[in-house]
């Protein structure tokens, strides 16, 4: 962004000791692997994350598409993370429509959305339909006291517990649930990590 003075202006959000971008960078490092064809960024933001993948996987992927309700983000993202394999739309991840407008993909990231979504069960009804037949979704929310209960965050509709969290995915046919703190992240099987304040799912339809 740039000021009144020509001068180049770092949002908060994005300086390198913010925890949370770090937190949130590491879940698109750790999606590279699983990165292929086709590929959809659901709540991209400003676009950094869509950017770190149309750079790392720019060999896998025929093209990245991200997408987020907010205008000023999507204008901030094509102006600030231009690569020839990524494009971003504004979009509502909720409207009924958005299968027919975008098509399907290999792969759907999805990253800290859910939380955000009233109407979660058609967020989740869009994602099935864009996926291809063995595509897959990586998705991640934070943990919390369960649905229906407010959270401490003005911006969620609530935080669901881990166990709500793992029957989201029923109609996958695999699903691998990770745990994350920080910049960790960990098999929830296998986890060193004490506490579980996020996760993530890597599941195929």
């Amino acid at each position: 962004m740039i000021d009144d003075t020509g001068e180049r202006i770092i949002p908060e959000q994005m300086k390198i000791t913010n925890e949370l971008l770090i937190e949130h960078l590491a879940r698109y490092h750790f999606s590279v692997p699983h990165v292929y064809g086709r590929v959809l960024d659901l709540a991209t933001g400003v676009g950094y994350g869509a950017h770190v993948i149309a750079k790392k996987c720019k060999k896998q992927i025929e093209e990245i598409i991200g997408v987020d309700i907010d205008p000023e983000v999507i204008k901030y993202a094509q102006g600030q993370y231009y690569h020839p394999l990524s494009s971003y739309q504004v979009e509502d991840v909720t409207d009924t429509k958005l299968p027919e407008k975008l098509g399907q993909f290999d792969v759907i990231l999805s990253f800290e959305t859910i939380e955000h979504i009233e109407n979660e069960v058609q967020f989740m009804e869009n994602i099935f339909k864009m996926l291809k037949p063995g595509g897959t979704l990586i998705l991640s929310t934070p943990f919390g006291e369960g649905k229906g209960i407010p959270c401490g965050s003005p911006f969620h509709v609530h935080q669901m517990t881990e166990n709500e969290f793992m029957q989201m995915f029923e109609k996958f046919k695999t699903k691998v649930f990770y745990c994350q703190n920080g910049a960790l992240i960990e098999p929830v099987n296998t986890a060193q990590m004490v506490h579980h304040p996020l996760g993530i799912v890597i599941a195929q339809k």
